[in-house]
Formats: structure tokens, sequence, C-alpha cells
């Protein structure tokens, strides 16, 4: 199923040229493909895989493994200059035994007597018109990649192990299946070598997959011989879906049978990358290009999963934050491990925007190093973004805004024309920034109480802000919040130096304005968001903080 079709490409002479000498890791990913494509003289397709186990629903790790795969297609297309035909295969593993029963589903029990057998014949635990878990999980993803509108095919194992698609790997994998073991058998420890077998049989009577040795592998017959689950030998034909490979043979049989060209994964398989490569070689293939990255971790730093449900959905993502700073978060540094909670979601946000205003005054070279050009597979959009997410925060926080109409009543008064009819980017961004102030930000307000030194800050400060013309700017009111904190020596801070001569201001003076007036440790700059909130609105927040009403 192709979702959506490639967008056009620009090959303007200017972005090939640059495409070659590109430093942005999709650019060096890309290029190394292309030797390895161009050795070839066959003008088969160019397959890029990725790989999702239906184990548990789909997290945000599943998409950015596709995201980044989609980004180093694009920039293979450009460097080819579309010379090559390329498709991307994203295989599910539905096939897979439940080893063990995920904790987000809505009753654990009802899968217990489903334990072991393929994903794709467990009952659905969810409400819907999923056959079973595998399917469930299967459409899950679906439907968060479709919203992305990425171009991409899914397969599902059962279904090419069942319509015959790996018969002819896994009968090579019968003839060859000494060599396979040698290849296994010195990766595991002696208890297991005893039992090993890369052939899982499922079983006829139970439905489950056998983790047993085998008695004979006839690579003549296309059959395996093992000991059935009541004690009898049974014997199977290894075609037609009656028997599957273990999860490291499978990974280069898989690249053997469908001659995948490129493939990443996460650093968890880095140790075993080296025995799928062996393996698919051993079935005659050769083994795909890859691009290991590291793995994302929850607010504790542990590694997220699917059966856990820890770190994020993709759906509590778009709750909060746009497509596009989703992508974002994926398109940045993918060798370092990264926390994917809530708390990373404003950052990206705001950091998308500013990649976005940046690209039109961009020349070429630093295009293509932007994030967004990969974002948007060299479409970028035009965007204008007057007031950025964290500021918007920080507007809710004062106004206490409950619907977007009183937030744009302050938007319009701060950038006028601005609308949400001229601007629906800006709306867009206005309900995310309600929504998370609502779940995340709200609970989690603490204001500090002032004391003497702040007290006098506060009032001085007020002051200074009741001098201002009420359309000044942000610049000029944060040259007037400075100058109130240069005259205390609370704020002072020796290592700066201020526009006198004498000392700079201190960070310590704007943590204490967020703490005091937002009940937050920091925030957007100061001045800016009195010029978006308003000169007198923020004197009467300083009143109410003053009189004790805050928090």
């Amino acid at each position: 199923m192709t979702v959506q079709s490639l967008p056009p490409l620009d090959l303007s002479p200017e972005i090939t040229a640059a495409a070659k000498t590109s430093k942005a890791w999709p650019f060096e990913e890309a290029r190394k493909l292309v030797k390895r494509v161009e050795k070839r003289a066959d003008g088969k397709t160019v397959l890029f895989e990725t790989g999702y186990g239906p184990s548990g629903l789909p997290h945000i790790g599943t998409f950015g493994e596709v995201a980044r795969t989609t980004m180093v297609r694009h920039a293979f297309r450009v460097l080819t200059e579309d010379r090559f035909p390329t498709r991307l295969l994203c295989f599910s593993d539905d096939m897979d035994g439940m080893r063990k029963i995920p904790d987000n589903v809505p009753d654990k029990s009802f899968l217990e007597p489903h334990l072991h057998k393929p994903l794709s014949a467990v009952p659905n635990p969810f409400e819907g018109e999923y056959d079973s878990f595998g399917a469930h999980n299967n459409a899950m993803l679906r439907r968060f990649l479709d919203t992305f509108g990425f171009d991409y095919e899914f397969a599902s194992a059962t279904e090419y192990y069942k319509a015959g698609k790996f018969d002819a790997i896994l009968l090579k994998a019968a003839e060859k299946y000494q060599a396979i073991m040698d290849v296994m058998l010195p990766t595991l420890g002696a208890e297991r070598q005893a039992t090993y077998s890369p052939f899982l049989p499922i079983s006829p009577t139970s439905g489950r997959v056998l983790y047993v040795p085998m008695k004979e592998v006839n690579a003549k017959d296309g059959t395996v011989t093992f000991e059935g689950e009541d004690g009898r030998d049974m014997t199977l034909p290894i075609t037609g879906g009656n028997v599957k490979l273990q999860w490291k043979p499978d990974f280069g049989a898989r690249w053997a049978a469908l001659d995948v060209d490129f493939e990443m994964f996460g650093k968890d398989h880095l140790a075993n990358a080296p025995i799928y490569d062996r393996i698919c070689e051993i079935l005659g293939g050769t083994a795909p290009d890859h691009f290991v990255y590291e793995l994302f971790l929850d607010e504790n730093g542990e590694k997220i999963s699917k059966s856990k449900g820890n770190g994020l959905t993709i759906d509590e993502w778009l709750t909060y934050a746009s497509p596009e700073s989703l992508s974002l978060y994926m398109f940045q540094k993918p060798r370092s491990a990264k926390k994917l909670y809530f708390d990373v979601i404003p950052k990206a946000a705001d950091e998308y925007f500013t990649f976005a205003q940046k690209y039109p005054d961009q020349p070429v070279e630093q295009q293509l190093g932007n994030p967004v050009w990969h974002i948007h597979s060299g479409n970028v959009p035009a965007i204008d973004m007057p007031v950025p997410f964290a500021m918007l925060l920080n507007l809710v926080s004062a106004s206490n805004a409950e619907n977007k109409d009183v937030l744009w009543a302050f938007i319009s008064r701060y950038a006028p024309g601005e609308t949400p009819e001229t601007n629906p980017e800006l709306d867009r961004l206005v309900g995310y920034a309600i929504r998370y102030f609502d779940d995340f930000v709200m609970p989690a307000k603490t204001f500090k109480q002032p004391d003497e030194v702040e007290r006098q800050a506060l009032s001085d400060l007020d002051a200074k802000l009741a001098s201002l013309p009420a359309d000044a700017d942000g610049a000029t009111i944060q040259d007037a919040i400075l100058d109130v904190a240069r005259a205390i020596e609370r704020y002072q801070d020796p290592k700066k130096t201020g526009p006198d001569g004498g000392p700079g201001v201190s960070v310590v003076w704007f943590s204490s304005l967020y703490q005091l007036l937002l009940g937050q440790e920091k925030g957007p700059r100061f001045g800016s968001f009195v010029a978006l909130y308003g000169i007198d609105e923020t004197r009467a927040l300083i009143a109410k903080c003053l009189a004790g009403e805050l928090g």
C-alpha cells in the first residue's frame, strides 16, 4: 500500500552541487548508498526497509525510524538526480510469538492463555474491528505513518510467510542449516546451545511458536522434525507459514529474500549486526547498508519500550505540538541518546520555527544543512511565527487563559494584523500552548513569596514600567528591566559589564521574576513577554505579588 506519491524534487544545479558535499547526516548516509548502488548494473529498485515489532503499541521511536529513513531516501534521490527507483518497506514482525504480556493493555488476564502464539493469532484486547493483537498494532502504526504523509508500503511477516514469499529463502536456510548454526552457536551459552534451532515451528495443535531443538532438518524434502508438545515426534514442511525463523536469522534472511539496500536500527542491535550480515551472505544475499542510532530514554533515563508503554506515544506528542516539531526532534543528533518525554516538546516546537524562519535567507549550502529542508523533503513552506511557543505558555500562565480568544486579544495588540485567519499556524500553536500549560505547567507552578530585597526590586520595576510609553517594544522594556537590577547588589554580576562600565546583571534577576510572578523557574526573554502581555497587565501582576495574592 503506497500512502502518498513521492514529493517533487528540486534538482537545480545549485542543489545538486551542494548535496555532494553537505555534512547533514542524511546526505552522509546517502552518499555511502550511492557508492553501493552505482556498482550494480541491474537497474533494480533501491529498497529501504524499517522494522516494527507489534508486541505493543507503536511509540515515537518507531516513527523516528521511518522519518529518518525517509530523510536518507530523499537525500539519495537528490544525489542521484532520481535516476534510480526507490521503495520504502515498513515490515512488521507480527508472526513473532508473544513472549510476555504488555503492561499497557486493558486486561492482561485476557491475553494470558495466548502467550507464545504469533502476535497475528493473539486475540485483540482492544475494542475495534481488528481480529488480532498484531493486526490492531499494525493498524495503529499505519495510521501514525499516514498522519505524516510518508510514502511507504506496509508488509506483514505473517502474510509473507503464509503466502510463500519466504519459501525460497527458508529452503535455502535448510540447505545452509549447519552454516547458520556455526554462526549462531558461538554467540550462545552452553544451555541455550543444546536446544537452539534457527527454525521455530508453529504448533498445529496449540498454535504456539515452539522453541525446540530440531531432530532432523531435511533440505531435500523441505521439512523439519522435532518433538511436539505431546512428546511425540512431528514433521512439518518449512514452507507456507508452518515454520518461521528465529529473530537473528530472520533479520539476515529477510535482507537476502527481499534484497534490502538500506536499514537503520537502534544501538541495541549493534552487537548483532555482524550476525545478521553473515546470515544474509550465507543465504546468497548482500547485507544492506546500516545506520545505527542511539536509543530514546524516558524521564527516568530508561530505554522506552512498546511493552512497558513508557516514554511518549505519537498521539501524545501531537496533542501538544506539531508533526513538524516531532520530525525535527528525530532529525537532531540521531547518534546521541535523547530523553523522550513531555518536557522536550516546548523546545522542539520553538526550534522548528527558528529553523524555518532562517531558511529563506540562507545560502543553498546552509539550507541543505537546515533540518527543515529534510523535514519537508526540500519543499519548505514560508512560515511567520511572531510569538514563540515558550512565550505563549507564559502568556497563558499570566492571563489564566482558558481559550484561544483570550490569547488572541493579547497577540493582536502585540502583532497588529495577526489573526487566526491570517496566521493559522500561530492559531494552531495557541491551541497547543493551552493544552500543554493545563496538563504540565499548571500542576507544577509554585510561586515564591518575595523577601524584602525582592519586594523593593518589584516596586522599583513597577515604577520603571510606569514611566514607559504604553507601546514600548520588547527591547526598550528589556533595557528598563535591566536598569532596575543594576542598582541592586543581589542581582549584579561582576563577570559582566553594564553599559556604564559597572557590573552587569545576573540571571538570578530574571529567575526571580519568573518565580515571583509566574510560579516557574525560567522562561523566554522577559522584556518580550511584557511587550506581549502588556505593561499595565504586568504592573497588575506585580501588585498581586506584593499583596500576596499570587499562588
